[in-house]
Formats: structure tokens, sequence, C-alpha cells
């Protein structure tokens, strides 16, 4: 049996089998845009041409799923140009912000991360080598007297280098609503950042405000999310245990869907106090109390930095453990 537009769409995006992923396609777009979508990539002259389609109505339908956060501008050889959306992550972030995106729309997308992802995300974790996300640790948790600090390993510097910066809302707690952590507090830096002041799907904030939000978001317990590249990124999330994408799946099956960063925490005997504390702010179980002492489980570690923001002690250090390379190029 052929398949039809929705369920091509979705093996565009490498999610073959799905049975949700293209009765979202369906909800967020007609037959005609689904087939301009797949005639994508293209300028809207190449697009009317191949679809036979008049211009005027492609460039209106090619500016309606850019709106709707399933085509993406691009301007490669100086033409406006539109691409469909490259993968799952793209699909569903861009998507949901879409602001008049109903309901219904928002569960299933979560009924998708529930019943149906986690099959994708260990194939994911034996298709590719490397992850396509990395932890960028708390800035003050770094012992950066006895160590380089990388951009890269830096959050305050990933922001403090940008010329563009927008925020937006955390999508997946705005579809999985399981903790009431804040939502406004994904920073967009650079390119991202222009796409979402474009799409209108964010706003516009100061070096100042960013760094406020980074600095809040570490100290009610998130974890800052950034692009697995050696360059700047696109992006910082500020992720929960419950909500997001990947930390479920790393917390309870151990998946390799999020690398850790550069470094692991150690706790100084002889400062701590065993008060606790940071077993409670530890996402992954890294933390453990043997014979009166607090002791991090190294291989468990991701190099968050959480523990050490509210330890009363100071006892708790980042050390880095991992290559430069480790993050890829």
């Amino acid at each position: 049996m052929s398949k039809d537009i929705y369920e091509q769409m979705t093996d565009r995006i490498m999610l073959t089998g799905s049975k949700m992923i293209p009765e979202l396609f369906r909800m967020i777009a007609d037959e005609a845009e689904a087939e301009l979508l797949m005639a994508m990539p293209g300028t809207p002259e190449a697009l009317a041409e191949k679809t036979g389609r008049s211009l005027e109505d492609v460039t209106a339908a090619c500016q309606a799923l850019y709106h709707k956060g399933l085509a993406f501008k691009s301007f490669r050889g100086g033409a406006l140009g539109y691409k469909m959306c490259r993968d799952m992550i793209q699909f569903h972030d861009a998507t949901i912000l879409w602001p008049e995106a109903p309901k219904s729309y928002h569960d299933l997308w979560q009924q998708f991360m529930e019943e149906e992802w986690p099959a994708f995300a260990r194939l994911a974790e034996q298709f590719f080598p490397k992850p396509f996300t990395r932890i960028i640790p708390v800035e003050q948790a770094v012992d950066a007297g006895h160590q380089q600090v990388l951009d890269i390993d830096s959050a305050n510097r990933i922001i403090n280098n940008a010329d563009t910066i927008a925020v937006t809302k955390c999508t997946c707690r705005m579809t999985a609503h399981k903790c009431d952590m804040p939502l406004e507090v994904c920073l967009q830096v650079g390119n991202a950042a222009r796409y979402t002041l474009d799409r209108g799907t964010g706003r516009a904030v100061s070096k100042e405000e960013a760094l406020k939000i980074l600095a809040d978001c570490e100290e009610k317990g998130l974890v800052h999310v950034t692009m697995n590249k050696a360059h700047a990124g696109h992006f910082i999330c500020n992720c929960c245990a419950c909500c997001c994408q990947a930390m479920p799946l790393v917390i309870s099956e151990g998946l390799k869907i999020l690398d850790p960063s550069r470094y692991v925490a150690e706790i100084d005997p002889d400062l701590c106090s065993l008060c606790g504390t940071c077993l409670d702010r530890c996402f992954f179980s890294a933390i453990e109390e043997q014979a009166d002492a607090m002791v991090v489980i190294a291989e468990k570690c991701m190099g968050c930095g959480l523990c050490q923001v509210t330890c009363p002690e100071d006892a708790i250090a980042l050390k880095a453990v991992r290559p430069e390379d480790f993050v890829p190029a």
C-alpha cells in the first residue's frame, strides 16, 4: 500500500512507523500545504513552477507554513527560499510555539512523547554517533583556578558573545505540564534569535536579562543544555527532569541521547557538612552518602553543577575530566 502525503512527511523527518506524527502533520497542514512542503526546498518561484500553482498562491502559502513552524526560511545564493523542517526536534519546537496551535495539538505531541518517543530515542542512541545536545555546567561551580574554562563550556560567555538574544517558552513544559518550573526560559542566540523574532514566537532580551534568566534557572534547579557543537550554539535550554525530551530517558534508562559536560563534580570531605542538599538537587543520582561522607559517582555525574549552587559550605567544585575535542567540531 502506498503511503499518503503525511506518512511521506513523517519519513522525511526520520520517524518512519510513527502513528502520531502523520496525525500531527495532518492537524496543522492541509493536503495542498503538505504537497508544497514535500516540494521544498526552493524559492517561491521554483516551488510555483514545480507545483503548477501561481506565484502569489505559493508565496502566501510559504509564509503561512513559516508562521506555523513547518517551513524555515533559507537565503542560500542570496534569494529567499523555504525548506521543510528537517527533523523531529525542529518540528516539535517550532510548531508548539505556533501561537494559534490548539490544545489538542499540544496534547497529541505529549501523547507522542509518552508513547512513541522512547522507542525512537533508543534507535537514535544506536544510529547517531553523538547526541545532538549536551549539558553546559553552572559557571560558578567550575574550579577555574586549576583549569581553562572554554567559551563552549560557559553559558554566560555564549550569551555575552551573542549579537542577538531572544527568549521563548519551553516547548517541553508547554505540553507536558508535569512541574511548576518557569516557562519563559529557553534562550535563543544569533541566527536562532533572529528566526524567533522574525516569526514572533519569542521576545528580544538584553544580555543582562539573559544572564539573570540563567542565574534564576540555576537557583531553581534547571540544567543548561545546548547544541553539541564546538561553536557557541544557537540556544540554551533550561531543562527539568520531568518534562524534557531527553532528561527523563537519561535518568530512567541511562540512554546516551544527551552528552554530559566536560566536567565531573568533586566534594571536599573537609568542607562538607553532610547536610544532604546536593542529594536533592542531583537529577542523576550521582551523589551518595557513604561512610559519613558525600561521594560523587563519577560515571553517573553529568557535570551540570546544580549540586554546587546551593551547597552551604562551598564544598563542591567541577573538575574537567574530558578533553576539548569531546565536544564535536
